[in-house]
């Protein structure tokens, strides 16, 4: 490289990493203060994973004593059996969702405008879902056990979209 190129390239303003949610800008180096972020979230949405397990459980046992006492080893084993389809479901649903946002990478922007919509939409449907929760017990475990296989797909991968989104976003400055 010659001397005139090697100054204008190091008088080029250096590119700002962008700050992910949830990563800060951890992501662009990789290092420990990235991981321990990750192992963070991976404990905090297992604990919740648990509390929801928990909370299905419950609710199914309080259906299961309204059931007539010969039907309620044929209702465990359905249940049981929805459970473990709904488990393997969730993890196909997300890591399909996952390649898809891989081969289309959203910015950083993009990532936080999704976001905020996300909790929007998540706040109207929390107050209607707690009606329907007593609707749902009978299916509950299923419903959890996809959460779980969701969830589990969530935190296995190598790398979140939003990383990819922004190192090409970088790549671009």
């Amino acid at each position: 490289m010659s001397r005139a190129s090697s100054e204008t390239a190091g008088s080029a303003a250096p590119a700002r990493i962008p700050s992910l949610p949830g990563l800060g800008t951890s992501w662009y180096e990789r290092g420990a203060g990235y991981w321990l972020r990750r192992v963070r979230t991976a404990l905090l949405l297992l604990a919740v994973m648990a509390l929801l397990c928990f909370a299905s459980i419950s609710l199914y046992q309080g259906f299961r004593t309204v059931l007539p006492a010969g039907g309620r080893p044929v209702a465990d084993w359905v249940q049981v059996a929805a459970s473990c389809v709904a488990l393997v479901w969730g993890w196909v649903v997300q890591r399909r969702d996952h390649g898809r946002k891989l081969q289309d990478p959203p910015t950083p922007e993009e990532f936080r405008a999704r976001k905020r919509a996300e909790v929007r939409g998540s706040v109207k449907w929390g107050v209607a879902g707690r009606g329907l929760l007593a609707l749902a017990a009978p299916v509950m475990p299923a419903f959890a056990a996809w959460c779980v296989g969701w969830s589990l797909a969530t935190l296995t991968v190598r790398e979140y979209p939003s990383e990819v989104g922004a190192r090409r976003a970088l790549a671009r400055q």
